[in-house]
């Protein structure tokens, strides 16, 4: 074959290279500065403004934005309701009762529609919302890449399975961050967002007083914060009484929750297991977090931007929906 060919056939197997490149589209920090620069000022002022009447919306939106990955990649699927095909991801097993500030991501929606119609995914929203409520906690702050489209589709089946659930063994955890991408550290990271906000006592009442089975507490917990949980949870008691995810600074984003799990006062079964010694890999995490809080909100700034880049839909994929609620 002649070298003129040669070069020809390079040339053009390059340019099949970087079209297939430039055809797929990335999430970028600055994706908003020319159609929405103010897009996370403006999120931001509906936050500030949602945590007057609620001090836990910021840790609710973050869970949002953590049960939105996991199913379908993070594609605003979660806030899509029922309707005629679409049997909503809100009424799947780990979101009932769990997921909430629904509300206040429509008013985000809603002040971004004002501003920039037809132009922040609902996805998006999550995604900046998340960081926004870690900073104004006290934590972190990271670049937020963006450039996520809506669904046009829930999965309820998948949510049913993919989402971590409170009573979840730490293989099982292990095993469902692994699905999407996320590996022990992210695990242990993405869990300190449990710094702040509240659970229920039905997702923690077992390790009270019947563990395992065995009539009796989780012998990991320590016994005087065994105690203070049963004056909150009683054994006959309202299940939808809530307690602190943190005890000791529980609307602070901070690494004192790793602090507690060395203290076996880790509220969920969850929390505790990531101390349990089962696996060195997060013992060691928990150690290196609760000895250092830079350590922690780098480590955690690294994961959330590496958790919302699971499976994002971009360029033509999805739309931008111009109610959270419903496909256009």
């Amino acid at each position: 074959m002649p070298p003129s060919t040669l070069v020809a056939l390079a040339i053009a197997a390059l340019c099949v290279v970087m079209g297939f490149r430039s055809g797929v589209a990335e999430l970028e920090g600055d994706f908003y500065e020319d159609s929405c620069p103010n897009a996370s000022a403006i999120v931001r002022r509906v936050l500030e403004q949602a945590q007057q009447r609620d001090v836990r919306i910021g840790a609710k939106l973050i869970r949002l934005h953590f049960h939105d990955c996991f199913v379908q990649g993070c594609d605003g699927s979660i806030l899509l309701v029922n309707a005629e095909g679409i049997a909503s991801e809100q009424d799947a097993r780990p979101n009932v009762n769990s997921t909430a500030g629904f509300e206040v991501v429509d008013d985000m929606k809603a002040a971004l529609e004002n501003a920039c119609p037809g132009v922040v995914s609902c996805a998006d929203i999550l995604a900046i919302a998340s960081q926004v409520a870690v900073s104004l906690a006290g934590g972190p702050s990271w670049e937020v890449e963006l450039g996520r489209r809506d669904s046009r589709t829930a999965n309820r089946d998948e949510a049913n399975t993919a989402i971590p659930s409170p009573v979840d063994s730490l293989a099982n955890m292990t095993s469902k961050f692994a699905a999407v991408g996320l590996d022990s550290t992210d695990l242990v990271a993405l869990s300190g967002a449990h710094t702040f906000g509240r659970a229920r006592c039905t997702t923690f009442s077992h390790r009270l007083y019947n563990f395992s089975g065995t009539g009796g507490p989780d012998p990991t917990l320590d016994s005087a914060f065994l105690e203070t949980l049963r004056q909150i949870c009683p054994q006959s008691g309202n299940g939808n009484t809530i307690t602190n995810l943190d005890s000791s600074s529980p609307d602070s984003f901070d690494n004192n929750y790793f602090t507690n799990l060395r203290n076996n006062r880790g509220l969920l079964q969850t929390d505790q297991e990531l101390f349990s010694g089962a696996v060195a890999d997060t013992v060691s995490a928990v150690n290196r977090f609760a000895g250092s809080q830079s350590e922690f909100f780098d480590a955690f700034a690294k994961s959330m931007v590496k958790m919302g880049g699971i499976r994002p839909l971009t360029g033509r994929s999805g739309e931008i929906r111009a109610n959270c609620k419903r496909v256009n």
